[in-house]
């Protein structure tokens, strides 16, 4: 999934915006990384994307892995979350107990219950529905 640029608008007389280089975007950008055992094998399916990022929405994927656990990356820049992200993500997980799956989630500040919905949407989309 592609990284959204860092970018930031300068006060006062400025116009335009500013790119920041890779560290300093590093700086702006939290990544959270977590894996689940167990679950049932989701089996084959196409990449599956839902949600746009945007001022306080996020963008979830799925995508089909050979590996056992069902691992997830988050991009946030809302930073110092991680003990929410690890329990909404652990509710997920017991709601939708996946193995072979990998999620990237981009977030903008989106809040817990949206963050549900988009995770839940995303695999309504791979099990046809199905819990």
């Amino acid at each position: 999934m592609p990284r959204a640029a860092c970018t930031n608008r300068p006060s006062g007389s400025e116009t335009g915006s500013r790119r920041f280089n890779d560290e300093q975007c590093s700086r702006r950008i939290e990544t959270l990384d977590f894996s689940f055992s167990g679950g049932r094998p989701a089996g084959a399916f196409a990449p599956v994307l839902v949600g746009v990022v945007g001022s306080g929405n996020l963008e979830v994927m799925l995508e089909a892995t050979a590996s056992t656990d069902c691992v997830v990356r988050v991009e946030t820049s809302a930073r110092g979350f991680g003990s929410i992200w690890q329990a909404v993500m652990t509710d997920f997980h017991a709601r939708h107990p996946l193995a072979g799956v990998r999620i990237s989630i981009n977030d903008m500040g989106a809040t817990p219950a949206v963050v549900s919905l988009r995770l839940d949407q995303a695999v309504a989309e791979i099990t046809g529905g199905q819990p």
